[in-house]
């Protein structure tokens, strides 16, 4: 019961947040996602690893079934640790209709809190697409309604995501005609033909590649990130790309291993295409959020490699590296906000010069761009690491072309950080962080920099389930 209660609160927030009105939503809004933090706090106990499971449907057979394990304790800490960072962002912020647009941030956070813990396929399924009607709302209606073509950009991102997301519904319907249930342990032990596991790992790919998303099912990405509000911008890139990697260890890679085995060349060969193209064409852009955009393309390129190399390390390496980068990037994201309140403009061409207005400000981007590219003492060092180390004992030339990432990220962060914050300064000032933007920075980059020194601690949570996904996957097989 306690797990069904941490999802509960963020939609009873949600119900407050309406009712008290636009004033005071941001700061209930707050409240209530920090008290869904504390709250998954007390489910870290080992004695709270459970399966709960109840009747929900007779005919078919759906079980209302949610699971806390080791996995899924790690993706609720990334979405109950981040969800009052986001808020707190835009705290300063001027929302129209805020009761409306917390409202909708708050359901988004409990679905994906739902997707994460679902141990039932088609519950699993609801809370996906429940989780993607909020922030099509919160795209739409609080989107940059200066851009003509903002309609298109988000119902374009909506029907991808949407329709993509029903060659998985037809993965799980088939199952439930081999296995009799949706319950993820029955669809662990189905056994499926070579050519039942390629037409399901397929359908599982096409929901997955796009939601991550993997090259080439990207193109509704950087228009989205770049036109989609700031908050909605950090959920998307922080917390709700990471559904699909996650799904990809817990639901595809155990239920289709042996097509997984022999498609993982084709599927690996496209994330690392991504790493190497979201890095090139980040090196083009000229608005910030479209810049990093790009490189997170890049990044959860990586990520996926390392799952679908179906090796512990990767594995291992892909959960760490998507806490990591959830975190860098809304911080990254937070100071292009900054920015954008300064001077009213994120163009990088017409920027430069703001070190000499605001060193404290440079000095807390540059530690989250340091972190953004791996350096060694952060968590991404941890992850992409761990990462290479599982690609290279499947193929060697996997890890030197994923590689790539922790070089061409150097050179177009460092490259964009010139271009931003030195050189000579605009006569128009630029503040520098008051003490609650510190706040802010300093919560980020002090997780990055402990768990950058101290990984053991969620290494040790994930270690369990990680052997157990990689003994099903063998056995299977």
């Amino acid at each position: 019961m306690i797990i069904l209660t941490f999802i509960l609160l963020y939609f009873l927030g949600a119900i407050c947040t309406y009712l008290v009105g636009n004033k005071l939503a941001s700061k209930v809004a707050f409240i209530f996602s920090a008290l869904a933090f504390l709250f998954f706090i007390l489910l870290l106990a080992p004695a709270n690893d459970t399966l709960l499971s109840y009747n929900w449907i007779a005919s078919p057979t759906i079980k209302f079934a949610l699971q806390l394990d080791g996995l899924s304790k790690v993706m609720l800490f990334l979405t109950s640790g981040l969800a009052p960072i986001i808020i707190l962002t835009s705290l300063k912020s001027e929302i129209r209709q805020a009761k409306s647009f917390y409202t909708f941030v708050l359901i988004m956070l409990g679905a994906m809190a739902g997707t994460f813990l679902a141990a039932d396929g088609l519950l699993y399924y609801i809370f996906w697409e429940l989780s993607l009607l909020p922030i099509f709302v919160i795209g739409l209606f609080w989107g940059n309604n200066k851009a003509s073509d903002l309609k298109k950009t988000i119902l374009t991102f909506f029907v991808y995501t949407f329709a993509s997301s029903l060659f998985m519904l037809a993965s799980f319907v088939y199952l439930y005609s081999k296995a009799g249930s949706f319950l993820l342990a029955d669809l662990y032990a189905v056994q499926l033909s070579y050519n039942e596991q390629s037409w399901i790992f397929l359908g599982f790919f096409f929901a997955y590649a796009v939601k991550i998303p993997i090259i080439p099912f990207h193109t509704w990405q950087a228009k989205t990130y770049t036109l989609s509000p700031m908050v909605g911008t950090m959920l998307l890139s922080g917390i709700m790309l990471k559904m699909g990697l996650y799904s990809i260890i817990r639901w595809q890679l155990p239920i289709a291993p042996q097509a997984a085995e022999n498609l993982s060349c084709i599927v690996i060969f496209l994330s690392i295409a991504g790493v190497i193209y979201g890095s090139f064409i980040a090196l083009k852009q000229d608005n910030l959020k479209t810049f990093l955009a790009y490189s997170s393309l890049a990044h959860v390129g990586l990520i996926a490699a390392g799952a679908y190399s179906g090796t512990f390390d990767g594995i291992s390496g892909a959960i760490l590296q998507m806490v990591a980068h959830g975190f860098v990037i809304v911080g990254l994201f937070y100071a292009v906000q900054i920015i954008e309140q300064r001077y009213g403009t994120i163009q990088i061409s017409e920027l430069g010069g703001i070190r000499n207005w605001a060193p404290k400000f440079t000095s807390l981007f540059m530690l989250l761009l340091l972190a953004s590219v791996g350096l060694p003492g952060t968590f991404n060092f941890i992850g992409e690491f761990t990462i290479l180390y599982g690609l290279s004992t499947v193929s060697l030339y996997y890890a030197i072309f994923g590689g790539l990432s922790i070089i061409l990220g150097a050179y177009y962060m460092l490259k964009m950080f010139q271009k931003v914050m030195l050189g000579e300064a605009f006569e128009k000032p630029f503040a520098d962080v008051s003490a609650f933007e510190t706040v802010v920075f300093v919560l980020i980059i002090g997780f990055l920099i402990y768990f950058g020194l101290y990984p053991k601690y969620l290494s040790d949570i994930i270690e369990p389930v990680v052997n157990t996904i990689v003994n099903q996957i063998n056995l299977v097989k």
